[in-house]
C-alpha cells in the first residue's frame, strides 16, 4: 500500500514486457449475433466495460465480467457473443459486487440494488425474506454475498430462498460505531463486509471493513484479525497451504487454536517494505500457488519459497488492479478499475480485446 513508488519504479525498469499486442478473442465487431445470443434479453456488444470489478466463470464455461456501472456482460467463447445485462434487462443494479453460480446452475449477481438470478435470456431480482425469517445457517451449497455498503449485513442463497441476515452485536463493533446523530452522512458499519470466503473445512470467512475477520461454521461466530490493516479493511482472504489464513497482507498469518476456538498470529512470509506486503484480492493455482494483486499494478506469485512479479501495464504503466481470478481452465484473469480485463499469457498479463 504504502510502497507504490517502489511499484511504479520497478514497472518502470520493467515497460519493455508490456508491449505486446492485446489478446483477441473475435473480430473487432461481431457481424451478427448466434442464436443463442439473439435469444438473450441483453444487449449484444462488441466492447467490454473498462472498469471490471468481478471476473467469473460459470459450469458452461461462459464467463461473466461485473462492471462497476454499466451491469455485467456474459462472453460466449464458443458463440463468440458478448451480451451485457443492467437493470433495464432485470438486473437489480449496475454496479456489480460479486457473480456465484448456484448448485442448479443458476448465476447470481450481486451489486448495489441487490441479488439476481439469471433465468437463462435475462436476470430477475430476488426478494430477500423479512428478518424475522431469514435464517443464520450454514449448508455446503449455500451462497454468500455481502450486502452492501453502510448495511453490516450479508445475503445468504439456499438455492430457494434469499436471507438478509446481519451480525451479532460485538463489544468491538459496538465501539466503533459512528452515532448516526452526529454523522448523518456516513455511509458505514464497522460489519460491512468485503470479502466472503470459505477455508478449507467448509466455514464461512468475512472480511470486514475494520473488524478483522470473522468465521462462521454454522454455530457459532469467532472474531479475529480486530483492525487487521487499518482503513483498508480485510478486502482478500487466502488460505495456504499450510491451512494458515492472510487477510489482505503478508506480515502475518492467522493460525487456528486447538479446538478452533480462535486463532493466534505468526510472523508471516513478507516484511513492511515489501511492495507486497499488502493485498486487495488473491487467488490459488492448481499446484497450490498464491497469487496476490496488489493495487498499484501487478500480481505476485508465491510459490512456497519464492516471490514472483507478473506486472499488469497500459502503456507502460500501472493500473488500478480490482481482482485475481482463476478459471475453470487454470487461467488466471485480472480485474482492473480502468482498462478492462486481462489474462496471463505466455508469463506475462496481456488485456483482452473481444
Amino acid at each position: 500500500m504504502k510502497h507504490l513508488l517502489t511499484v511504479l519504479l520497478l514497472i518502470a525498469a520493467s515497460r519493455a514486457l508490456a508491449q505486446g499486442e492485446p489478446v483477441q478473442l473475435t473480430d473487432a465487431k461481431l457481424a451478427s449475433a448466434t442464436p443463442a445470443a439473439a435469444a438473450f434479453r441483453g444487449q449484444v456488444v462488441t466492447e467490454l466495460e473498462d472498469r471490471i470489478r468481478v471476473v467469473y466463470q460459470a459450469s458452461d464455461r461462459a464467463l461473466w465480467f461485473g462492471s462497476n456501472g454499466k451491469g455485467v456482460y456474459r462472453w460466449d467463447e464458443n458463440g463468440k457473443s458478448l451480451v451485457r445485462f443492467a437493470t433495464e434487462h432485470g438486473l437489480a443494479g449496475d454496479h456489480v459486487t460479486g457473480i456465484q453460480e448456484d448448485r442448479a446452475g443458476n448465476v447470481l449477481v450481486v451489486g448495489e440494488g441487490g441479488v439476481s438470478r439469471f433465468d437463462g435470456r435475462g436476470f430477475v431480482k430476488l426478494a430477500a425474506l423479512e428478518p424475522a425469517k431469514s435464517e443464520w445457517k450454514l449448508e455446503a451449497d449455500d451462497l454468500w454475498f455481502p450486502a452492501g455498503q453502510d448495511t453490516g449485513a450479508v445475503f445468504r442463497w439456499d438455492g430457494a430462498s434469499l436471507h438478509r441476515l446481519t451480525f451479532p452485536a460485538t463489544a468491538a463493533g459496538d465501539a466503533a460505531t459512528l452515532p448516526r446523530s452526529q454523522y448523518p452522512n456516513a455511509k458505514y458499519s464497522p460489519y460491512d463486509v468485503y470479502t466472503i470466503t470459505k477455508d478449507s473445512k467448509g466455514r464461512v470467512l468475512f472480511g470486514t471493513a475494520i473488524l478483522g475477520a470473522c468465521r462462521y461454521d454454522g454455530e457459532s461466530f469467532v472474531w479475529f484479525g480486530h483492525s487487521e490493516n487499518g482503513s483498508f479493511g480485510v478486502r482478500g482472504i487466502v488460505e495456504d497451504q499450510e491451512g494458515k489464513l492472510w487477510l489482505s497482507n503478508t506480515l502475518r498469518r492467522f493460525v487456528e487454536e486447538s479446538g478452533g476456538a480462535g486463532y493466534r498470529t505468526e510472523a508471516g512470509i513478507g516484511k513492511d517494505t515489501d511492495v507486497f506486503s499488502h493485498f486487495v484480492s488473491a487467488a490459488r493455482d492448481k499446484d497450490g500457488h498464491l497469487w496476490l494483486a496488489i493495487m498499484g499494478g501487478a500480481v505476485y506469485r508465491y510459490d512456497g519459497t519464492a516471490w514472483t512479479p507478473f506486472l499488469v501495464l497500459h502503456d507502460g504503466k500501472p493500473i488500478w488492479i480490482n481482482q485475481v481470478y482463476r478459471d475453470r481452465e487454470d487461467r488466471l484473469w485480472v480485474g482492473s478499475n480502468e482498462h478492462g480485463v486481462y489474462r496471463l499469457e505466455g508469463g506475462a498479463f496481456e488485456r483482452v480485446r473481444f
